[in-house]
C-alpha cells in the first residue's frame, strides 16, 4: 500500500474515531430526552408503524387531520345520575364526566362485601379495600385494609412513538406521571383497542378517607420499577409499627424504601380529625412532583359512619360522612399541583429503569425547575370544565377541602363569592378567629377547609352564574404559557348547566380549546437551557477536542485525495 493510501486510511479511521468520541462525550442532557425521542421516530417498529399510518392517511385523503374531541362526552354508561348501588345511595354527579358508581359503592361497602357483578364493573381487586369488624358497635366497620399500587401514565415505549397507558391532562398534552392507585384487576387500559388508561388510574392519587379511631392498614404493593414509600403528612401515626418496623415512610430515618415487586403495610389509628396529605418520600424532589401524592381525610367519629374510603377523580364526594352531611349540602376535594415538563418528558425518553433513574435523580436539577403546568384534580383547563366544577344552588353550604401538592404557592380566588376558612392543616379554627376572603394563600403541602355559602347577600354570594375558581398567579391560568389553561375550575349554579353537565357561558366559544393544535407548541417546545456544572464543562472541553481531531482528519483526507485522486 502506498504512503498516500496509508495516510488516507489512517485519516478515515481517525475521523471515524473522533466522530464516535464526539457522540459519546456529549453531555447526557443533550440526548437523554429530545434526541432519543427524535431517534425513536427513525428507528425500530415505531418508525414503520408511523410510515404505514401516513400511507393510509394519504390514500384516504385524511392528510393528518386532527380530530377535535367533544367538549362534553356523552354519558353512555349512565354514571352521572343519582342512584343506588349495593344499597349505597350515591348523589348525582352533574358534571360532564362522573366517577364510576360501582367503584364508589365498593369503596363504601368494601370490595370484600359487594357482589361479583359490582366488583367486575368497578375494575377493582377483591382485596383493594377490605372492611372488617365493627369493634365499638356503632354501626360501621372499624378495621380497614387498603392496598395501593404505583402506576406510570404516559411512559416511554420501545414499540411506539406515542406514550403508553395514556392520560391527557389537557387536549394533546400527555406528560408522564406516577400515581398511587387502588389495586385493580385486568388491563391498565380501557380495552384491547385503546391505549387510554382506565378510570381508576389517573392523577391525583385518590383521596383516602378514614374515621377517628379506626384501625387502618395501608399496604403499598410496589408495581413500579423504582423504589417508593408512603409518608402520611399530618396524619396521627406511630413512628414504629406493632412489629417494631419503621412506619413513617421516610428512608433516611424510618425504613428502607419498598423495592419493585415488594410490599409494605403501614399502620394508622388516628386520634385527630382533619384534612391531611400523603406522598412518597423517596427522592421527594422527583417522586412527589411526578404525582405520588394525595389528600388524606380523617373524619369525625359518628355512629353509622360508613365512609367513601377512596375518592378517585375530579373531587366530588358522592357519599359524604355523617358529620359533613349534618352541616353541608355537598362536599368537594380540590387538589392543586404543578408540573415541570423537563422532568416529566425524561420518563418518555426510555423504558430502561437504569436510564430513567439516572436521568431523573442525577441529571435533573430541581433547582432549575419551572412550574409550567398547573393542575386541579389532575387536569388543566379546558378538561377542568368537564369534571372539576363545584355545582350548587342558592342558599346552600358546600364544604371544600383544599390541598396544595405543588412546588409553589396557590393564590386561590373565588369569583362571585367569599369563602370562610374553618380549618387550617387539619386543625379547626375557632369561630371568632375565622376569616372570610375571596383570595386564600396555600403554601406547598398546606391544607385548608373552606365553607362556601351561596346565600345571595352580596358578601357570601353575588347570585347565580358561572363563577371561576382559580389560582390568581397569572402563569397558573395557562398551559405552559398558553392561555386559557391551568388550574381553572368554576362554581356553577345548576340553572347554568345544560342537560349534559356543561356550563352555559356567554363569552368565547370554549370548543376551540379542545383542539389539540391550540396547545401544540407545548409538545414541540425546546427544553430550557441547561445549567453548566463541572462535569458538563469537562465534557464540553473533551467534545471540542474530539471535534477538532475530526475536522483535522477530514482535512488530511482532503489533502490525500488532492495528492493522489485515484
Amino acid at each position: 500500500m502506498s504512503k498516500s493510501a496509508k495516510q488516507l486510511v489512517t485519516s478515515i479511521a481517525v475521523a471515524g474515531t473522533a466522530l464516535l468520541a464526539s457522540v459519546l462525550l456529549m453531555p447526557p442532557q443533550w440526548y437523554s430526552v429530545e434526541t432519543r425521542l427524535q431517534l425513536s421516530q427513525w428507528f425500530g417498529v415505531a418508525a414503520y408503524r408511523q410510515a404505514e399510518q401516513a400511507i393510509d392517511e394519504n390514500v384516504t385523503g385524511l392528510n393528518n387531520a386532527v380530530e377535535i374531541e367533544p367538549a362534553c362526552p356523552e354519558d353512555i354508561s349512565g354514571w352521572r345520575s343519582a342512584q343506588q348501588v349495593e344499597q349505597v345511595s350515591l348523589a348525582a354527579s352533574p358534571t360532564c364526566v362522573a366517577d364510576n358508581p360501582y367503584a364508589v359503592a365498593a369503596f363504601v361497602k368494601g370490595t370484600n362485601n359487594v357482589s361479583m357483578e359490582t366488583l367486575m364493573a368497578s375494575g377493582l381487586s377483591p382485596d383493594a379495600v377490605v372492611k372488617g369488624e365493627d369493634l365499638d358497635g356503632d354501626g360501621d366497620p372499624d378495621v380497614i385494609h387498603i392496598r395501593l399500587e404505583v402506576i406510570e401514565l404516559n411512559g416511554g415505549s420501545p414499540d411506539a412513538i406515542e406514550p403508553t397507558t395514556q392520560f391527557a391532562v389537557a387536549p394533546g398534552i400527555n406528560p408522564s406521571l406516577w400515581v398511587f392507585a387502588p389495586k385493580s384487576i385486568g388491563m391498565s387500559t380501557l380495552n384491547f383497542d385503546s391505549n387510554q388508561a382506565k378510570n381508576l388510574l389517573r392523577p391525583p392519587s385518590p383521596t383516602i378517607r378514614i374515621e377517628q379511631g379506626d384501625q387502618v392498614f395501608i399496604t403499598l404493593e410496589n408495581s413500579h420499577y423504582l423504589p417508593h414509600t408512603i409518608h402520611f403528612h399530618g396524619v396521627d401515626h406511630s413512628f414504629l409499627d406493632a412489629q417494631g418496623e419503621g412506619n413513617d415512610g421516610v428512608p433516611i430515618t424510618s425504613e428502607m424504601p419498598v423495592a419493585p415487586g415488594s410490599a409494605r403495610t403501614y399502620e394508622i389509628q388516628a386520634r385527630q380529625s382533619g384534612t391531611m396529605f400523603y406522598h412518597c418520600h423517596v427522592q421527594v424532589q422527583v417522586h412527589v412532583m411526578m404525582g405520588l401524592q394525595g389528600m388524606f381525610v380523617v373524619e369525625e367519629n359518628r355512629p353509622n359512619n360508613t365512609l367513601q374510603t377512596l375518592n378517585i377523580g375530579a373531587g366530588h364526594v358522592r357519599v359524604s360522612s355523617q358529620a359533613v352531611r349534618q352541616d353541608y349540602d355537598s362536599e368537594y376535594d380540590l387538589h392543586f399541583s404543578d408540573i415541570d415538563l423537563d422532568l416529566n418528558k425524561r420518563v418518555q425518553a426510555s423504558n430502561n429503569p437504569v436510564e430513567i433513574e439516572q436521568s431523573v435523580n442525577r441529571e435533573y436539577d430541581v433547582t432549575q425547575a419551572a412550574s409550567e403546568l398547573s393542575l386541579l384534580n389532575g387536569r388543566a383547563f379546558p378538561y377542568t370544565f368537564q369534571e372539576s366544577l363545584i355545582v350548587t344552588r342558592p342558599d346552600e353550604k358546600v364544604k371544600l377541602r383544599v390541598v396544595n401538592g405543588g412546588s409553589e404557592g396557590v393564590s386561590l380566588h373565588t369569583h362571585g363569592h367569599k369563602t370562610t376558612a374553618t380549618h387550617l392543616d387539619g386543625v379547626e379554627v375557632s369561630p371568632e378567629a375565622r376569616v372570610m376572603r375571596d383570595v386564600f394563600w396555600l403554601s406547598s403541602a398546606q391544607r385548608m377547609d373552606l365553607e362556601l355559602d351561596t346565600h345571595n347577600d352580596g358578601l357570601h354570594s353575588y347570585g347565580s352564574g358561572v363563577w371561576l375558581l382559580h389560582d390568581h398567579q397569572e402563569k397558573s391560568v395557562t398551559n405552559a404559557g398558553i392561555g386559557p389553561g391551568g388550574s381553572v375550575g368554576a362554581i356553577v349554579y345548576e340553572e347554568f348547566l345544560d342537560e349534559n353537565g356543561w356550563p352555559t357561558t356567554y363569552g368565547e366559544d370554549l370548543n376551540q380549546f379542545f383542539d389539540p393544535s391550540y396547545y401544540n407548541r407545548i409538545s414541540n417546545d425546546e427544553s430550557r437551557p441547561l445549567s453548566l456544572d463541572a462535569n458538563m464543562l469537562m465534557r464540553l472541553l473533551a467534545l471540542g477536542i474530539a471535534i477538532g481531531i475530526f475536522l483535522a482528519a477530514l482535512l488530511n483526507i482532503g489533502r490525500a485525495f488532492i495528492r493522489n485522486p485515484s
